[in-house]
């Protein structure tokens, strides 16, 4: 085990560790040495001050995403989770494999490859190999102690996918808002998706109606004059329209509505279609609507199980086409959420090195198995789960029809959070405290 750093941010104790994984896991196993070429596996290990020294049992993280790095701790508070979780728990925090730390994935790599090579490289980034980097780093580093999994949102499809590979590395597991479909089908997800998107564009309008003539006024500009960001990214009605992507999360409306608040320069900034963007609004768009390396490449293919009968093609693209109420000339102006489109690959900047590699792999049908249906429905590992019934990002039916199929699971279906309900001083609480009286932590407490 490599330690790199140790140190504290207030609150906690964190020591900063690296081990070195195979890049393709398909002729190695976790837990044995191996050879070929290799990445590194960045993650923390975090504590409370008070028990630093306590042979504690272990949680590792199981980050959102596809492509999202491990949580970056500000203190005990800065993360409801963690607040509690360090109460009880070692907490280990790793860097998905070509995030954050972990020989990270972006234009400068994408760049030294043709379309069928980043294809190939892009592939070993999914649940598959992230999962099996885990049970790898529990074997190596931790003695083979089984722990504890947590997973939040696409932590929580990594959930299935270790319960389907390695379910003997794992006491019991939590999934916040994370429940995928079983079996996975990208253009079935994205019609659930596409009408819960429209209806919290109509939400966010009741809330802030003064809001539908200034989004009208801005696509109306975007859609016959061409305006660039600060990066120098094209501004268009269908990038201004994923501000939606934030819609699944709080305070997500207040967020869009003061960005557009700054949106016109002349006068007190009131709507007016005589009036130009402001710099400070054209600065927010992009961030908000910034693009992730290795997010959006890999948003569609975490749907991709095994072997496939049809290639993916664009799912969200296709069944965006089947709702002309998102057309970008269509007033009330439709927010889009979380969905990729083929147009982000040509006009970002930080997405285009990737559009050879996308064009390849959205005709492939070729991929690892992530789920295993016969194992979850044998599976003995306790799996506590909370359901978000108005989750935009992941389908309350859906995760719940999973789950009826998934030995010892149990769940908690709630609209008082959105998607990141985690992140407050409830969620986690709850579920460790019903899996605790059930008795499923009893090997542990």
């Amino acid at each position: 085990m490599t330690l790199l750093s140790e140190y504290y941010v207030p609150g906690l104790h964190i020591e900063d560790r690296s081990i070195k994984v195979p890049l393709d896991w398909t002729v190695h196993e976790p837990g044995h040495g191996f050879d070929g070429e290799s990445i590194s596996l960045f993650y923390r290990v975090v504590t409370a001050p008070e028990h630093v020294h306590d042979d504690l049992p272990l949680l590792v993280f199981l980050q959102g995403g596809p492509g999202g790095s491990g949580p970056r701790p500000l203190s005990p508070s800065s993360d409801g989770w963690i607040e509690e979780a360090i109460k009880h728990f070692r907490v280990i925090l790793p860097d998905q494999r070509g995030t954050g730390r972990s020989s990270r994935v972006d234009t400068h790599i994408m760049n030294r490859m043709d379309g069928t090579q980043g294809a190939a490289y892009l592939k070993h980034f999914l649940a598959d190999s992230i999962v099996r980097d885990f049970e790898h780093l529990r074997r190596t580093e931790f003695g083979g102690a089984r722990w504890v999994t947590l997973g939040q949102s696409y932590g929580g499809f990594l959930t299935l996918t270790y319960l389907s590979l390695f379910p003997q590395g794992v006491i019991a597991s939590f999934t916040t808002g994370g429940i995928p479909h079983v079996p996975a089908d990208a253009t079935d997800v994205y019609r659930h998706t596409f009408p819960r998107m429209a209806r919290k564009t109509a939400q966010f309008y009741k809330r802030y109606p003064q809001d539908v003539e200034r989004v009208a006024i801005i696509a109306d500009k975007l859609a016959v004059e061409p305006v660039s960001l600060p990066n120098g990214d094209p501004l268009t009605v269908e990038r201004f329209q994923m501000l939606g992507s934030d819609f699944g999360m709080k305070p997500s409306f207040e967020r869009v509505h003061w960005i557009l608040d700054d949106a016109f320069l002349d006068g007190d900034g009131s709507a007016s279609a005589d009036s130009e963007l402001s710099d400070e609004f054209l600065a927010k768009v992009m961030d908000a609507t910034a693009s992730r390396p290795l997010y959006w490449p890999l948003q569609e293919f975490i749907y991709a199980n095994g072997e496939l009968e049809t290639p993916i093609r664009w799912a969200a693209q296709r069944v965006r086409d089947e709702h002309p109420e998102f057309a970008g000339d269509i007033r009330p102006l439709n927010f889009t959420g979380e969905a990729m489109f083929p147009w982000m690959f040509e006009q970002e900047r930080a997405l285009r090195p990737f559009k050879p590699a996308m064009d390849v792999l959205m005709e492939d049908t070729h991929f690892g198995t992530i789920y295993d249906a016969d194992q979850l429905a044998r599976n003995e590992v306790p799996l506590q789960a909370a359901v978000y019934f108005d989750d935009m990002y992941v389908d309350s039916g859906l995760q719940l029809d999973t789950l009826s199929r998934v030995g010892r699971s149990h769940y908690w279906t709630t609209n008082e959070f959105e998607h990141d309900g985690v992140h407050g001083s409830v969620v986690f609480k709850r579920l460790f405290n019903e899996a605790l009286n059930r008795g499923d932590l009893e090997e542990l407490f």
